[in-house]
């Protein structure tokens, strides 16, 4: 079956694919928000480009597929230019985020539902071999590896929150750590710096570490800025911007100028704030909100000619649409 982009902000449904996740009617119209100027390419529109069920994690390789993650599904599907889509790992182990190295292998976390690998695995695409990258810190079991990315030299950071049911956790607290160049494992972030990571980017000189945080009580949804010295130890933890009580960042990428776009938000349950990806300069202002029309909006990611499509995972679909700044991505180079 061949899914095409739709035109506008229309939604294209499968019934062969969506099992469940139909969002439910928002309970108050959404005013309007203007796209951030600057943005987005002159009359660029939100297409669909694939409708599955409940997506996460998008990555894209050098020849224009989208990798992104069916959670509810248990597994990885390929989207290809053009429209066409694949399954290309069933089970998944519960891959959530994923991203390419420097040499087109795929990173998947693995989260900790029933099948959930709870570790970090590498794919040569090429073989098809899998390689488990992390798996345990100091002889206990990681929570469930969420989101990641990879810096210029090729270290790989990457969350370990855990939601949901606790059963089995092993670990007190939930981290940022690092793969280092050498396969060493390194907690880098734990609290107080650190409460409940999710989403993690780096910026385009590598220079700063970001991460979505939530603190439970009184609840803040923020993102952390830290900076990163030469080993890729982060430091210096401050607030770069605070979503309050609202929904706040699930997972995030960053542009060739250093803004970041966050999916965050929720239209279902006012008064938070809606849905949709959030663009926060790297003053820590908000430049404004590309709208997504469905819940829940949960990762992003740079791919396409020039690094200038950005593919958004929300509910049951993968959106497409252009931007005027390329991505800032390890992998693919520009």
């Amino acid at each position: 079956m061949t899914l095409r982009p739709s035109d506008g902000l229309a939604l294209l449904f499968s019934a062969l694919l969506v099992t469940a996740c139909t969002p439910q009617a928002p309970t108050e119209q959404q005013p309007p928000t203007p796209a951030p100027i600057g943005v987005l390419e002159a009359g660029a529109e939100l297409g669909t480009a694939v409708s599955v069920v409940f997506t996460e994690g998008p990555a894209a390789d050098a020849e224009g597929n989208v990798y992104f993650s069916e959670i509810r599904g248990n597994r990885i599907l390929k989207h290809s230019p053009g429209g066409g889509w694949t399954e290309f790992r069933n089970p998944s182990r519960r891959a959530n985020g994923l991203a390419f190295d420097q040499e087109g292998r795929l990173i998947a976390c693995e989260g900790a539902a029933p099948g959930g690998g709870r570790q970090v695995t590498r794919t040569d695409l090429t073989s098809g071999e899998v390689e488990v990258l992390a798996d345990q810190y100091e002889g206990k079991r990681l929570n469930s590896p969420n989101d990641l990315v990879i810096d210029r030299q090729g270290r790989i950071y990457f969350t370990d929150p855990r939601y949901g049911d606790q059963a089995g956790r092993e670990l007190d607290t939930e981290d940022v750590y690092l793969i280092d160049l050498d396969g060493r494992l390194r907690r880098v972030l734990t609290r107080p710096d650190i409460n409940k990571p999710n989403g993690i980017g780096i910026s385009p000189d590598g220079k700063t570490l970001y991460v979505a945080d939530t603190i439970a009580e009184p609840r803040e949804a923020r993102v952390m800025a830290f900076d990163l010295a030469e080993d890729g130890t982060p430091s210096n933890g401050r607030v770069h911007y605070s979503f309050g009580g609202g929904r706040g960042i699930d997972g995030m990428a960053i542009d060739s100028k250093g803004n970041i776009y966050g999916a965050a938000g929720n239209n279902n349950h006012p008064p938070e704030n809606h849905a949709g990806i959030y663009v926060i300069t790297p003053e820590g202002e908000l430049a404004g909100r590309i709208s997504i029309p469905e819940d829940a909006v949960t990762n992003c990611t740079f791919g396409g000619e020039g690094l200038r499509t950005l593919y958004i995972t929300a509910g049951k679909n993968l959106y497409e649409i252009r931007t005027m700044n390329a991505g800032s991505l390890a992998y693919p180079p520009l």
